[in-house]
């Protein structure tokens, strides 16, 4: 294993649940970074009944991935609902924010693109 790996924050080499990796209490959005860099992110969250993400942007393309329970997703003013096994790629520069229905776990991944603005 390298002295600094590319993907930190999880265990190498062994096979594991992604859902199990990040856990939030009541009350809680919890957020594991597992890679970061000028042009990927990929980071797992963990939401409690009832919290959300506000509002924002991001300049690269973000894809969710639900691992565990259901999202509430709002793109540009539209609603989707994504289920565990399902993503949904939010385009870059469009307005979005995540709302936790009930508990859920999502893996987030955020493609840069290669010349920042």
């Amino acid at each position: 294993m390298n002295a600094y790996p590319y993907i930190k924050n999880i265990d190498h080499e062994k096979v594991l649940k992604i859902a199990d990796q990040v856990n939030a209490d009541a009350d809680q959005v919890v957020s594991k970074t597992l890679a970061q860099n000028d042009f990927v992110s990929v980071t797992l969250f963990a939401f409690s009944k009832g919290e959300d993400i506000s509002t924002h942007d991001s300049i690269g393309d973000a894809m969710v991935t639900v691992i565990e329970g259901c999202g509430k997703f709002i793109v540009d003013d539209k609603e989707y609902i994504v289920n565990q096994g399902e993503s949904l790629v939010m385009p870059a520069k469009k307005p979005h924010s995540v709302h936790a229905v009930g508990a859920f776990k999502m893996m987030l991944v955020v493609v840069f693109p290669l010349e920042q603005d």
